[in-house]
């Protein structure tokens, strides 16, 4: 009697959870509606590496929950803090047209939400479909605050590839032992380097080749004969990372949410901040072994850095009469690129195509109205009085754009802009070149220290821009993943050495270059972009390797507002948090 009640009982569960999946799977496929979610930013235990540290989670997920919507959906995200620390976060990769206040980036385009405060961001996801991430963007709290954003196509709109049999986010993330916040605060204090990662992480766990982490390795249970799409999202706070599947290819399909012409390879690279949708084709039979799926860093610097790799289990489902046996398959490991092969990066960059066809155009800016030129890339700071410092000779380290090292403001750019109270904030002098020339790439001047300063490009609105972004070898020469908010750019251009105008833009890509958020400015090396400023407000330029965006590798565009009712940034939120 209580075995049969028991059985209704979960068949009644069963059954309200297969219609309310239903209902959502059903909601998901309509579009153009609002969707609703709460994130509780909270302190919560975790257990990696043989040791238990509390850290700042949304939900007291890690990684944090996912958020799935349509092209065409608005988003409605209430943040509530409960944590000691200043929050904010960051839809990256998200255009926000006209949407400017729900951005994210700390004292950029808001004040940060205070403890025991709530900030609602509020936004419509237009002309956009693929995978993109959301992460706190205040300090180094990206460490444990991240997870995936999957906009799925419009109801009714198929992919441009053939339908997968499933869709597995993998984000791939950084992990310390020790609390990161005290890292980099100490760090900006004494003026060296901060303490690399302890390990790398897929979905939050470090895989086998760590202590204690056997239990914590990702696994991936697929069936023979099927195609699943990846969507790869690369979290980790400082470095580039090559990922490749045991004896399997990969077929790139999206990058940073934008359809590419699809091509083979058996190892991606991916920078932080950016975010690549692969098919993977499952054999078609039982294979009999079991496949490591890995990652590791591409490093170009000569600093140190966390040399070691994270690893996952791609297991094929095995017929019941037959689980026995999978433990004891062989496991196979793939073959990733050595740390520096800057030789592989650069013919994977090359590789990434726009579809550029009559349904998803490549709108390059072929007319160019302003042309920028930045030098990005290392310098220092001088140490101040009665103290000593742990960068070169007694000086401080820096990271700058033509030299300007950006330093945050204590009210936010966007609200000073829209209410007209520049003075004391900001200055629109941001120099659209380097302020001298020299050998880029070559032996640096004698000179190396930066200036600092919070200064902002002006652009009137409807702009068509190329800008140049040039690797330097102060300090060292080195690969900086630049991402740009509120735009999608073309990567038309880049090479190795000092770009030179005369000669390079001739090869310019016009017809179908990547289009992207994020892109890696080659070490030693430049890479040209084009955009077209059509959403005022005021936008963030900084490298995603977030111990250079704290030396000030950063600055912003100010787009001014257009004169049609649909080219002004309206009014900001009540509920915009205070300084």
């Amino acid at each position: 009697m209580a075995y049969s009640f028991l059985k209704c009982y979960n068949l009644f569960f069963l059954t309200i959870f297969v219609l309310v999946l239903a209902d959502t799977l059903a909601l998901a496929k309509h579009g153009g509606i609002t969707r609703h979610y709460k994130f509780n930013i909270q302190m919560q235990n975790m257990t990696r590496l043989c040791q238990t540290k509390s850290i700042v989670t949304v939900n007291g997920q890690f990684p944090g929950p996912r958020i799935i919507a349509r092209e065409g959906d608005r988003l409605v995200i209430k943040v509530v803090n409960h944590v000691q620390y200043n929050v904010t976060i960051h839809w990256h990769g998200v255009r926000q047209l006209r949407s400017g206040w729900a951005d994210g980036p700390a004292y950029i385009t808001q004040c940060p939400i205070q403890t025991g405060q709530s900030y609602v961001y509020n936004f419509t996801i237009t002309g956009q479909r693929g995978t993109l991430f959301w992460h706190a963007h205040i300090s180094w709290l990206r460490v444990t605050l991240y997870g995936p954003i999957v906009i799925l196509p419009k109801k009714g709109v198929a992919y441009p590839f053939p339908q997968p049999f499933k869709e597995i986010p993998i984000l791939f993330g950084e992990w310390w032992k020790a609390d990161t916040e005290t890292i980099i605060s100490k760090a900006l204090q004494t003026g060296g380097a901060p303490n690399i990662s302890d390990a790398y992480t897929i979905n939050g766990l470090p895989g086998l080749f760590y202590n204690c982490s056997a239990k914590d390795t990702f696994k991936l249970k697929v069936k023979p004969g099927k195609t699943y799409l990846l969507r790869l999202v690369n979290a980790a706070l400082n470095d580039e990372l090559f990922f490749s599947i045991a004896n399997h290819n990969l077929t790139v399909v999206e990058v940073d949410a934008v359809y590419v012409k699809p091509f083979k390879t058996n190892t991606i690279l991916i920078t932080p901040g950016q975010t690549t949708n692969v098919r993977l084709k499952t054999k078609h039979f039982h294979p009999n072994a079991t496949f490591l799926m890995a990652a590791r860093p591409y490093a170009t610097g000569p600093a140190a850095f966390d040399n070691s790799t994270t690893t996952g289990i791609l297991e094929y489902h095995q017929s019941s009469n037959n689980t026995n046996k999978s433990s004891k398959f062989p496991l196979l490991n793939p073959k990733l690129p050595i740390f520096n092969d800057t030789t592989f990066a650069t013919s994977f960059a090359k590789k990434i195509r726009s579809l550029a066809n009559a349904k998803f155009p490549a709108n390059v800016p072929k007319k160019v109205d302003k042309r920028f030129f930045f030098t990005v890339g290392l310098g220092l700071n001088p140490c101040p009085k009665n103290q000593t410092c742990q960068g070169p000779n007694n000086t401080k380290l820096a990271a700058s754009v033509n030299n300007v090292s950006f330093v945050q403001p204590n009210v936010a750019l966007l609200q000073s802009h829209f209410f007209n109270q520049s003075k004391g904030v900001y200055t629109t002098d941001f120099p659209i070149n380097p302020p001298f020339k020299f050998n880029y790439t070559g032996n640096p001047p004698t000179n190396i220290f930066v200036t600092t300063g919070t200064k902002v490009v002006v652009l009137p609105f409807n702009t068509s821009v190329e800008l140049v972004m040039q690797d330097t070898s102060i300090i060292s020469a080195e690969s900086h993943p630049l991402h740009l908010h509120g735009f999608n750019f073309f990567v038309v251009g880049q090479g190795f050495g000092n770009y030179n105008s005369s000669k390079d833009t001739a090869n310019f890509n016009l017809v179908d270059p990547a289009e992207r958020n994020t892109v890696g400015v080659p070490s030693g090396g430049w890479v040209a972009i084009r955009f077209l400023a059509d959403n005022p407000g005021v936008w963030f330029m900084h490298c995603h390797l977030e111990v250079h965006t704290s030396w000030g590798l950063k600055m912003a565009w100010m787009v001014m507002d257009g004169k049609g009712p649909k080219q002004k940034l309206p009014p900001p939120p009540a509920d915009l948090p205070k300084c």
